[in-house]
């Protein structure tokens, strides 16, 4: 399946007219594909639910004219939180606290009286955040993170269930926390469960819900108690190689509503809640950046201005990028490289024995699938400024963040609109 980026990539002039005006490395996004993208995952769900709620994961990118495009095509959009930082973004991008999720790990009393005095929906990732949370407030609905004792993602890194996952509270341990929440005056409740990133099964997630039921009902005959919403999480994965298919979320929700609804065939039904973040932005956005050096040593090495401190992932979990050269993106296969940055580490690679075309010094690459864990995990190590986010919109384009400098006064600043 042609990527929705590749006609972008194609136009040299265009791409070539960006680099000159706002530099590079430069995080370049389409609004329209991102847009399209949240549209079709609430396109499945409404066919399959009468009552559901999305939450968009804010730490997958963090702009706030991202956030604000998004919340602009769908209206009731909500923000799945990690931080305090996450639910300050969340605000600036339009979405109000109360449609928020909080899920933090190891969290603060400060992280903690920031999420209830904000008024989000607070998921607790263990019975002992609990403790901390009662000595500022027993807030009115409270969930907690299921830890089914498995799980799933595109690397272990990225592995968020199981018994060597930080996350969560065991499930031999779960009844116990909401026995205790309802001892404290809690009177509503919900259920989360998030066991790893990047999924491409669209059987995973009924299987994961089939589980997550189970404890539900475990919960309910013991504590007595019925639940208001149901979590499954994020975690849905998007092609980042040129052989892989986008999941089809007609298929992935039909099979979770048969779950669901033969669970819950009388009564009221709780809400289901997704938290979707790469699925939505994470092939909207291309990094484009300019060959600095080629060097034959060992082995062949095409250095560019995008580095590790760029794009944090290859470095951190070896993940796959396809990257294309600017105006020729399928050229004649003619070498075997590895494209490194600048930095000191030699974990900098961003691709390693990537066969590829034909290219010189100051030529343009695009590298793909960018738009979510790309700027939100950049730093400056080296003391290398980060880079400038652009928005494309249809045949306009403006800056969404401007480009940090050495020695400037604008770091962590974006353009409002």
């Amino acid at each position: 399946m042609q990527h929705p980026l590749l006609n972008l990539v194609k136009d040299k002039e265009f791409l070539l007219s960006l680099s000159v005006k706002y530099g590079t490395p430069l995080f370049i996004y389409d609004k329209t594909i991102m847009q399209d993208n949240l549209l079709s995952i609430d396109k499945a769900l409404k066919s399959n639910f009468d009552d559901y709620h999305i939450c968009y994961t804010i730490k997958a990118n963090n702009n706030p004219m991202i956030i604000k495009a998004l919340k602009c095509a769908l209206p009731t959009l909500g923000a799945d939180c990690s931080s305090p930082g996450d639910i300050h973004a969340a605000k600036l991008g339009g979405i109000d606290s109360s449609d928020c999720i909080f899920t933090g790990n190891y969290e603060s009393e400060n992280d903690l009286k920031i999420a209830y005095e904000n008024g989000t929906h607070i998921n607790l990732d263990d019975i002992s955040s609990f403790s901390r949370l009662i000595k500022i407030g027993i807030p009115k609905e409270i969930s907690f993170r299921l830890n089914p004792g498995f799980g799933k993602g595109a690397f272990s890194q990225v592995v968020t269930g199981g018994k060597n996952s930080k996350f969560g509270v065991p499930k031999e341990n779960i009844v116990e926390a909401y026995v205790f929440a309802k001892e404290n005056g809690v009177k509503k409740f919900g259920i989360q469960c998030m066991t790893g990133s990047g999924v491409m099964d669209t059987n995973y997630f009924s299987q994961l819900l089939k589980e997550i039921l189970n404890t539900v009902k475990r919960i309910s005959d013991k504590v007595k108690i019925e639940f208001k919403h149901i979590s499954i999480g994020g975690g849905y994965g998007i092609p980042y190689r040129e052989n892989e298919s986008p999941l089809d979320y007609n298929q992935i929700f039909n099979k979770v509503s048969d779950v669901f609804h033969n669970y819950f065939q009388d009564g009221d039904k709780p809400s289901l809640w997704i938290e979707p973040g790469r699925s939505i932005v994470g092939n909207s956005a291309l990094l484009l950046s300019k060959v600095t050096g080629i060097k034959n040593s060992y082995k062949r090495y095409i250095g560019l201005e995008a580095g590790m401190e760029t794009l944090m992932r290859p470095a951190l979990y070896g993940a796959y990028h396809r990257i294309y050269k600017v105006g020729d993106p399928y050229g004649s296969l003619t070498q075997n490289v590895d494209f490194t940055g600048r930095i000191c580490e030699n974990t900098d690679r961003t691709a390693i024995n990537r066969s590829f075309t034909d290219i010189e010094e100051n030529d343009l690459v695009a590298i793909m699938d960018v738009g979510a864990y790309g700027y939100v995990m950049s730093h400056q190590f080296c003391t290398r400024p980060r880079s400038a986010e652009l928005m494309i919109d249809g045949k306009n384009h403006y800056l969404i963040r401007k480009k940090e400098s050495i020695g400037g006064d604008n770091l962590y600043s974006y353009i409002h609109s």
